[in-house]
């Protein structure tokens, strides 16, 4: 144990208490998933992830993903890029035209159509230009006075580490905080977080260090950065279908016993607030057809038959996810054998890492073409 967890989080001008940090992830994190994790106590709460060409080429389908509830005092996106001009004049465009507050940089993306160009978890092993990038992000964002962020991986594999390079150089560009998803590219979402290599960042840098990997409840937080040292934690996975993780990770981190667990009704009601918000965004068709890919989530492991299954992963109008939720018996307990199972993605680690040929042959990128690794890009 490396000693007590903080209380809160100082990020630039940004205060993030608790020190709780809701991951972007691509088709979950817009505005009403936003929502509904700080009505629950997220500290900070990340817009999905967006490209910076689609920022400066104005491609209305990223602009669309620019939306922020009233309440989210601190907008926060995470942008993703590999031409630092390109960079530096979306963090422009982000906080000059749509007052956002928080940069984070995404360099983790571990899927092949991403990382076989270059980017994603790929990119840092050319150090030459993840400084750029960083050093031009962060400059472009100074005059507004918000903080930058980036997020990365232990490294391609167990081979080729990055991330000790990755913070030294983060702390050189001028960012507020670097958070480490403890996995190498290789592994993906499988195995096992080696939060060891969070501690070594931790003692390697003067910036804040955010851990992220297996944290699955408030516990396993606590037990993250007393194990670390770090500064606060990035939730992902953990919070899916589960936003009152966040109301657990909130008492936690302010002494207070744990809250009950909800009740299979406190859940139905969780997943009728979650439909009212995104029909408020896009409208009932579209935001019901978004609330389907959640249920799986919502109800995983509660005792409920295969018919009423089908009809809420087919639900079309909130009076009908109404007449369908009224169907559950609201006292059946929370199964407790779901608690610290890994959600969402998982998989095996790959046999090996998809790279550009010669990738690996040197460090430095110099003036290459990379742009094709901004295309079609998922989260890390």
């Amino acid at each position: 144990m490396r000693g007590l967890w903080r209380s809160s989080l100082q990020l630039g001008q940004v205060q993030v208490n608790p020190p709780v940090v809701l991951a972007p992830m691509a088709g979950i994190t817009n505005a009403a998933y936003r929502q509904l994790c700080r009505e629950q106590g997220a500290g900070l709460y990340v817009c999905e992830m967006i490209t910076s060409r689609g920022i400066v080429e104005r491609i209305p389908r990223t602009f669309s993903m620019l939306r922020f509830d009233p309440e989210e005092t601190v907008r926060s996106v995470q942008l993703y890029g590999v031409d630092p001009d390109v960079m530096a004049k979306a963090t422009t465009i982000l906080c000059a035209e749509f007052g956002v507050g928080h940069v984070d940089l995404n360099f983790g993306c571990p899927v092949p159509k991403v990382t076989r160009r270059g980017g994603g978890g790929a990119l840092p092993w050319k150090r030459d230009r993840l400084a750029a990038i960083l050093t031009a992000t962060v400059k472009a964002a100074e005059p507004y006075g918000v903080p930058v962020t980036m997020k990365t991986r232990i490294g391609i594999d167990a081979a080729h580490e990055t991330f000790l390079d990755a913070g030294r150089i983060a702390a050189e560009s001028g960012c507020a905080a670097i958070a480490l998803h403890a996995r190498t590219v290789k592994q993906a979402y499988g195995g096992h977080a080696d939060w060891d290599r969070i501690a070594e960042l931790v003692a390697s840098v003067d910036i804040p260090v955010l851990g992220n990997g297996d944290v699955w409840e408030a516990a396993d937080a606590l037990a993250m950065m007393a194990h670390t040292g770090c500064a606060g934690v990035v939730i992902g996975r953990g919070c899916l279908g589960r936003p009152w993780l966040f109301r657990d990770l909130a008492a936690a981190f302010a002494g207070e016993p744990a809250p009950p667990l909800p009740t299979l009704g406190e859940v139905a009601a969780m997943v009728y607030r979650h439909g009212e918000l995104l029909a408020g965004l896009d409208g009932e068709t579209h935001g019901m057809r978004d609330l389907r890919k959640h249920m799986a989530w919502y109800f995983k492991g509660f005792p409920i038959g295969a018919e009423l299954r089908r009809g809420l992963a087919m639900v079309s109008t909130l009076a009908e996810l109404a007449g369908l939720l009224a169907q559950l018996d609201p006292d059946v307990d929370y199964p407790r054998a779901e608690l610290g199972s890994p959600r969402g993605r998982q998989g095996s680690p790959r046999e090996r890492v998809v790279l550009p040929y010669g990738w690996l042959d040197s460090e430095c990128l110099g003036d290459a073409d990379i742009a094709d690794a901004e295309s079609d890009v998922s989260g890390g």
